[in-house]
């Protein structure tokens, strides 16, 4: 059987719910609002495929820089370098 190369390949235990988790996505995960320079944590949501970022940044720390239409640009930092992602805000949790 030939291998997959997709962008969600290798993904099976990393965008897996928790059986209490499954279901709908409220319309506030999907409505949130973050602040230019709000710290955030890349969470995927694996029900919303748009918007998603790569899975290298996955529960990876970031700043929000900008925000494009309804997405916002964020800062990662991606071992010496510094890195923008833009990502859905449903991907996204405010860090504590």
């Amino acid at each position: 059987m030939k291998r997959a190369h997709g962008s969600r390949q290798g993904t099976r235990k990393s965008l897996k719910k928790e059986s209490r988790e499954r279901g709908k996505i409220t319309i506030t995960r999907q409505m949130k609002e973050f602040k230019i320079g709000d710290k955030v944590l890349i969470k995927p949501e694996p029900a919303a495929h748009g918007g998603m970022p790569h899975r290298r940044f996955f529960n990876k720390h970031a700043t929000v820089i900008a925000k494009r239409g309804r997405a916002y640009i964020l800062e990662v930092r991606d071992q010496d370098a510094i890195k923008r992602v833009i990502s859905l805000p449903v991907h996204l949790r405010s860090a504590k």
